[in-house]
């Protein structure tokens, strides 16, 4: 199922001190939707925001929120950060005692489900998943940090990902080290959902940041 490809920058790569004008610069700048990266301090080394950030950007914006939960104890978070204002939320497979009871959690709040799974975690984990998701987020990097380098592994395992979904509707996203140089590669092996925080906030040019990422990308397609 041929879908259209989203640039969701990561705010990640904002600057926090002016959040609010960050979101609404990256919807003027033609971002897709705004990936909310949620750090914990405990299943990775950053602690980054909670739900009444997520609800203090809301009104900043019109664009899909995309809340990425790396998180431990996810579903006592998950009801927060629906009510916030998130239109999908994605817990980790790692994170996750009851995978599958964490997705019905989510969707019990009337939000899209995702599951992310890290760089050595295998795609087997979403095989009895994949009728009870609308998004797998495919980390490329070891989550935490931002501007580190995408693992070209990670091609790979997205050509196997769309295999496995097959026409299903689900969006795969592909989250770490993309740029405007391997989004084309990333989008023919399967990604349709690109976030990108340090490639689209470097330089302070973000309408031209997205485009140059979009345009790779259309050409993978």
């Amino acid at each position: 199922m041929t879908k259209e490809i989203l640039i969701a920058p990561s705010i990640l790569s904002a600057d926090f001190a002016k959040l609010g004008e960050e979101v609404q610069a990256i919807d003027k700048a033609g971002c897709d939707w705004v990936h909310i990266d949620v750090m914990d301090g405990h299943f990775v080394p950053n602690i980054t925001i909670g739900p009444d950030v997520v609800k203090a950007l809301r009104p900043h914006t019109k664009k899909i929120f995309d809340t990425h939960l790396m998180i431990e104890n996810c579903d006592a978070y998950i009801e927060a950060f629906a009510k916030a204002g998130s239109d999908y939320i994605s817990v980790h497979a790692e994170a996750c005692t009851h995978l599958e009871g964490s997705i019905q959690l989510i969707r019990s709040n009337n939000v899209k489900a995702g599951v992310a799974i890290n760089p050595h975690t295998s795609l087997n984990v979403l095989e009895y998943l994949l009728d009870k998701i609308d998004l797998v987020i495919i980390m490329s990097i070891n989550p935490g940090f931002g501007g580190q380098k995408f693992i070209p592994q990670t091609l790979q395992k997205l050509r196997n990902l769309s295999a496995m979904i097959g026409e299903r509707d689900i969006r795969v996203e592909i989250d770490g080290g993309v740029t405007a140089l391997n989004a084309g590669e990333i989008v023919k092996a399967g990604a349709n959902v690109l976030v990108a925080g340090t490639a689209t906030f470097k330089g302070g040019k973000y309408k031209e940041n997205i485009a140059a990422i979009r345009a790779s990308a259309n050409a993978g397609k």
